[in-house]
């Protein structure tokens, strides 16, 4: 085989060894297309191994799928080169190389980083095996068998939320990288009174993960505001671009849109809004779904939060907040509304409330908001009728 071939690899939960990665990393094997196992990664393998029909471009270590959150997902093709300075400059911007603890799947970017950041460690990680959930017990328990100086960890913000639900202690870890989705208002400030140490991170599979850590961008990473208010991406970290497409060209300009402040050091901070797909246009005012996700997401009736558009002939579109209760009992709209009133304008408040017992979701874990937006709207024409 030539370095030039693709070859699906599957990657179950609860492993770190990825057959063949050694080899793509230094050029000597072939380009690896890591899947999940299962349905999931047959359909993936299904979908992305035939643009690779003739090979894939020179300097593919890597190809990793997309979520999909937005639609199929898509096959980024990224270097050893990048992955590599990702992996240094998240050890520069933490401390130093450490150990870490693998809990999430090696087939996705995050999970594949923390592979990849071990390795450059020289540590082997210690992995937490989720193929029958994540459960906070097995999480202590794994944490309690780190024997690194340095301890590190990768995290989406529903795993945070439950590890401090069951008052799991987390001091023993140097660092929490926190991201893969919107975080709830108050999240990191509940983790730090409990002492945990939480980075926030922003970045996506184009970006080799995370590569803006509370705000601030990783080292020779840049980040702009383009004039349509979407934040763009330029460095070393960046993927060479998606399998079967052209390549990226030197900056990716993501689907989110941001803001970027000056510090009191005069360092640009980065602010993401939400995605620029999930903006309502109500009554002439854009509403970033995100940010009101992130205000309700602080109510102690709200378990779980993901604000939608829905078609209103006044309004244009309606802002519906979807939630799941906390124990049980559904919070009061009325209060709702004040509170993201009181934060983000009225015009931004939810005019309806709908209770589920879950969201509906994408075989990443994500939600399914296009499933849920016609959820909406399905319940709304049935009340109507």
């Amino acid at each position: 085989m030539s370095a030039h071939d693709l070859v699906p690899v599957p990657v179950p939960p609860g492993t770190a060894d990825i057959p063949g990665l050694a080899k793509a990393m230094d050029g000597s094997g072939p380009a690896l297309l890591l899947a999940p196992p299962g349905p999931e990664g047959a359909r993936m393998v299904s979908t992305l191994a035939p643009l690779a029909a003739a090979g894939v471009p020179a300097g593919t270590a890597v190809v990793v799928a997309t979520s999909g959150s937005t639609g199929a997902p898509k096959g980024v093709r990224i270097s050893a080169k990048a992955l590599r300075h990702s992996a240094r400059a998240t050890h520069d911007h933490l401390g130093g190389p450490g150990q870490w603890l693998l809990a999430m799947s090696a087939a996705r970017i995050a999970g594949l980083q923390v592979v990849l950041r071990s390795r450059a460690a020289g540590l082997e990680p210690v992995v937490l095996d989720t193929s029958g959930g994540f459960r906070p017990e097995a999480f202590a328990a794994a944490v309690g068998a780190m024997t690194g100086d340095r301890r590190y960890v990768s995290l989406v913000p529903t795993q945070l939320i439950r590890l401090l639900d069951a008052r799991t202690d987390l001091t023993a870890l140097d660092a929490i990288l926190l991201g893969g989705g919107p975080i709830p208002a108050g999240l990191v400030d509940r983790a730090a009174a409990a002492g945990a140490r939480v980075v926030r991170t922003y970045g996506m599979t184009e970006t080799c993960g995370g590569c803006v850590y509370d705000g601030l961008p990783l080292d020779r990473v840049g980040v702009r505001i383009t004039d349509d208010g979407l934040v763009a991406i330029t460095g070393p970290v960046l993927a060479r671009g998606y399998l079967g497409g052209a390549e990226f060209g030197g900056e990716f300009v993501s689907s989110d849109l941001g803001r970027i402040d000056l510090d009191q050091d005069g360092a640009g901070v980065l602010t993401v809004l939400g995605r620029a797909d999930d903006v309502i246009l109500s009554g002439g005012v854009n509403v970033p779904a995100q940010s009101v996700e992130q205000v309700l997401a602080g109510h102690p009736a709200i378990a779980d939060v993901t604000v939608v558009g829905r078609p209103d002939p006044e309004w244009g579109e309606a802002v519906v907040a979807v939630v799941v209760p906390a124990g049980g009992a559904a919070p009061d709209l009325a209060e709702l509304r004040d509170l993201v009133g009181d934060r983000l304008g009225k015009a931004w408040a939810p005019r309806d409330l709908v209770t589920v017992e879950a969201f509906p979701s994408l075989p990443s874990g994500k939600v399914d908001r296009k499933a849920l937006r016609a959820l909406v709207q399905a319940r709304d024409e049935g009340e109507r009728r």
